[in-house]
């Protein structure tokens, strides 16, 4: 079993980053090189599905992070969705909550 998958996917005009597992040291790279081919690939809107992340670590965070300060850089949107109690608890400690758009369903972000 893969501790991390990934599963691309195009939907209402945003690319879909729908995650499974953990995003810790060991799966950071496997992301952002995910992240990095959406949004250089022409996505400029891009959402992080988290929620069947079962653990986050700072890794996981700087490379969403990292998916942040990108999709700024280019005009570009980014937007997390699903973040369990969890997940939503460490954006909320290291104060990083303030600074990602999140959505509780993907589905909320339509064609906007």
């Amino acid at each position: 079993m893969e501790l991390l998958d990934i599963v691309v996917d195009e939907r209402a005009g945003w690319s879909v980053l729908e995650l499974v597992g953990q995003l810790d040291v060991a799966t950071a790279p496997e992301l952002r090189q995910a992240l990095q081919e959406a949004q250089y690939g022409g996505g400029a809107r891009v959402v992080v599905d988290l929620t069947r992340v079962e653990f986050l670590d700072s890794f996981g965070l700087g490379v969403l992070v990292g998916g942040l300060k990108r999709a700024r850089l280019q005009g570009g949107r980014f937007v997390l969705a699903g973040a369990g109690p969890r997940v939503q608890r460490i954006f909320e400690v290291t104060g990083l909550d303030s600074s990602f758009r999140q959505v509780a369903h993907v589905e909320e972000l339509g064609s906007s």
